[in-house]
Parts: structure tokens; sequence; C-alpha cells
């Protein structure tokens, strides 16, 4: 008898294919909206294996349901959704999928930056709304990047490869992790702060930590009084680091000068946001890693994933041992 694996998302043909072959597949045929809760914890009750995305909650409840549970493989390098420590007490090995998409995030958190900082969608709407009358030498201006200063925030595989972005429009960068990175300095010829210093120095604050419990609005009223007035916040790792209240009123009140968002705290946002209606953000529905090539990886890497566990291998990339 095969064994059984619910996929939350629907996921290409190609991909669904490769798991249809060793296992018995059922999968939400929803591309665009979350499988509703009851029908998750009903599809989990005789499942061996669970291919998840980030907006499936698998807690305490879940796993109980799912008696026969023995992976699950979130596609996302993130696994917030995932109580992993009561996995490891029901024995179920839990997996991500890091590396396939580091360079798609540095690329969107960089073009993320140059949209906010150069007002590239509201130069568009100005032009498509018929508004453009006359070219003026002030009309449409932003902050200037070649040779700003850039702090970014963690410095994992994201932050390394944004590092390099960086540098080839001549940025400062500065950085600021938990866990100093002495041989990363010389390597990639970034400088060490403290977070203060950092938030007072930088011109772009790039967000690019983990998200846990511990960070919860570790971006909030007191740090955004430390940035420049002139500054642009940039958040492309999960929305809930960043206060989302306290960020409105530094917009607002002329704090810092933009914010380029391509994560929320609640996802998907509503259209009535406060945020959504600033001219002083641009705002993106947590396409990150969003490149056909990329997509395809992490889903590929999800079923590796599974099917290793299954066959008796070490998972490839695993959340817990």
């Amino acid at each position: 008898m095969k064994s059984k694996v619910y996929i939350t998302r629907k996921l290409p043909e190609g991909i669904v294919s490769r798991l249809s072959e060793r296992f018995e597949v059922r999968m939400y045929q929803e591309e665009d909206s979350i499988v509703p809760r009851d029908i998750l914890l009903n599809e989990v009750k005789d499942v061996d294996g669970i291919i998840c995305l980030l907006t499936d909650k698998i807690d305490q409840e879940l796993l109980d349901k799912a008696k026969n549970l023995k992976v699950v493989a979130n596609i996302a390098v993130g696994y917030n959704n995932i109580d992993v420590n009561a996995a490891v007490k029901k024995g179920v090995v839990v997996t991500n999928t890091p590396g396939v998409l580091t360079e798609a995030t540095a690329d969107l958190t960089f073009a993320l930056l140059m949209a906010t900082a150069r007002r590239i969608p509201d130069a568009s709407n100005y032009l498509r709304s018929g508004e453009w009358g006359a070219w003026s030498l002030m009309q449409m201006t932003g902050q200037e990047i070649y040779e700003a200063t850039i702090g970014i925030i963690g410095l994992g595989r994201i932050a390394e490869s944004l590092v390099k972005r960086a540098k080839g429009f001549n940025m400062r960068v500065i950085y600021y992790n938990r866990t100093r990175k002495v041989d990363k300095e010389a390597e990639l010829g970034i400088e060490y702060c403290d977070l203060h210093s950092l938030l007072q120095q930088s011109d772009f604050v790039s967000i690019l930590i983990p998200y846990s419990p511990d960070v919860h609005h570790f971006i909030g009223k007191s740090e955004l009084q430390l940035m420049k007035k002139n500054a642009i916040l940039i958040n492309t790792a999960r929305g809930g680091i960043v206060d989302e209240g306290a960020l409105y009123d530094a917009l607002v009140k002329g704090q810092i000068w933009g914010a380029g968002l391509d994560v929320f705290e609640k996802e998907p946002v509503p259209v009535d946001h406060p945020l959504l209606s600033l001219p002083n953000v641009v705002t993106l529905p947590h396409i990150g890693s969003s490149t056909v090539k990329t997509r395809l990886q992490m889903a590929t890497l999800a079923v590796d994933n599974i099917i290793n566990v299954f066959e008796g291998k070490e998972p490839l990339t695993p959340v817990n041992s």
C-alpha cells in the first residue's frame, strides 16, 4: 500500500507526477486561496506526509489529528507556521527550502529598494493617469542610491547576496547580526554596527532576519525614530518583525522618507490596510522568491525531502533532525 501525501495548494503537474509515482497523492485544487482549516484537519487524518506553504498552520491540533504523519515539507525558507517542538515530540520530520530562493529574493529586495527610492510605481501611475503635463526640475524626485549607505539587519544567505548587489552601486554596507561574522566582513567588504548605530547611519535599512516570537515588532516606534528623515525601510523577511502601526505613524509624520514592503503581519493584506493608502510606500504581495525557476526549484526540493524520508534517507534540508 502506498503512503499518502497531502498537498495544501495546487502545484504544477510535473511536480505532482513525481510524487504520484511513489505515493497516493491528494491535493487542494485552488491556486489562489488557502485551504480552509476544517478541510485541512480532515485531510490529514490518514496521511503520512504533508507538503504545505507558510499560510498553513501546522500546530499541535493538526499534529494530534495526523496520527500517521512522518514528515512535513514546507515550501519556504521560514517555518514559523509550524510548531517544530510539537513535531519533534511526535517524531515528525520538518523540512524547508533554503538556498534555492536566495538569488531571486536578493534580486527582489534590491528591486524594491530601487522602486521605492526612485518612486517608480508613483511615476508610472502619474504618467498613466494623464497628469504629466510638462517636464519640471524637481518632478518625481526620489532618493539617491549610488554611494548611499545600506544597513542590513541579519547576515544570512540572502543578505550576503544583497551585499553583492549593493556593491555594484558602490554603496557602503553596514550590518547588524546577533552573532558578529568577522570573516564575512573582510570577504564582503562590510562593517559591523550595533543596531542603534545602523539605524542612525543608514539611508536604506533592509530587514533580512527570520521571524520568531523574540523578534516580533523588532522594529518599532523607538527604532524608527532613530532613522534618518530621508531613510527608506525595506522588509522582505516577515511582516511581524515590523510594528506596522508604528511604521504608518513614522511615514505620515515624515520621520522616515519611505518604505518598501513585500511582507505583512497578516497575509493576504486587506485593501483597506492603512499602509496601502500611503504614497510613500511601495507594497508587494509576498513575491520575494517569485520567479518560475525558483518556485519550481522550491517545490522540487520539498518533493525530494518527502521522497528521501520515505526511502529511509536523510532529508536534504531538515529543520529538525
